[in-house]
């Protein structure tokens, strides 16, 4: 009987904490439609692991409006990133098709993440992988699909993607980078930034090496293909 009260407790404790996980996290997203972000769980985490570390480290971010964002910006991380962004629901089935294929034939792992998806991790996750965070973010990425539409995911990735040491967002990227604000970023200088997504702290945008200047070369040749800058109009 003991044993049975105990567990009726835990079940009654585990659904208390599930479903007001479920309120905070929808709440949470719903908020952040209409807000700018202070913050994202990426920049906590990137804060956090600097004061166990060595070197110095500071931040910069500022968040701007997808209308003050160059539309080679969105054209660029669209072509390089997820090209199937306007037509999916968060999860590119043929894409982690492809990626399971190739990891299954190589030693090199490919990853299948849309934007949703990493916007999904960069704002509400934790940086490592596991199927735990995998899960989660699955659920993020429903949300977010849900309530807050392409327009604002992409905005929001734009505006809290890591691009460098502490660089958070294009307009810091932009400033930090050009000496000039997002809007007036050309289609070179915003592929050459998209270039370095798939690991800003090992890729360089100063002093770019041969791969991120064969990656800003695909990505402009991907952006024609695309349409250009014109991609950008079907959000509006």
């Amino acid at each position: 009987m003991a044993k049975g009260r105990r567990a009726r407790r835990i079940l009654a404790l585990l659904l208390k904490v599930s479903l007001a996980f479920l309120a905070i996290s929808v709440l949470s997203v719903i908020t952040l439609r209409f807000i700018a972000p202070p913050f994202s769980a990426l920049m906590v985490e990137r804060r956090i692991g600097s004061w166990f570390g060595e070197s110095k480290y500071s931040s910069r971010y500022e968040w701007v409006s997808l209308d003050k964002i160059a539309p080679g910006m969105s054209a660029a991380v669209i072509a390089s990133e997820d090209q199937n962004f306007l037509d999916h629901y968060g999860f590119d089935l043929a894409a982690i098709q492809r990626a399971m294929g190739h990891n299954e034939r190589s030693s090199k792992t490919r990853g299948a993440s849309t934007l949703t998806q990493q916007t999904a991790k960069n704002m509400f996750l934790w940086s490592s992988r596991s199927w735990l965070r995998k899960g989660v973010e699955a659920y993020f990425t429903v949300l977010l699909e849900t309530f807050w539409g392409k327009r604002r995911i992409l905005e929001t990735y734009l505006n809290v993607v890591e691009f460098g040491d502490g660089i958070y967002g294009v307009e810091a990227a932009a400033q930090s980078y050009f000496r000039k604000p997002a809007s007036r970023l050309n289609n070179e200088e915003a592929a050459i930034l998209a270039a370095v997504l798939p690991n800003p702290l090992r890729y360089k945008v100063r002093n770019p090496g041969p791969y991120v200047r064969e990656r800003q070369q695909w990505i402009l040749q991907q952006m024609d293909q695309l349409g250009g800058n014109s991609i950008v109009k079907t959000l509006e």
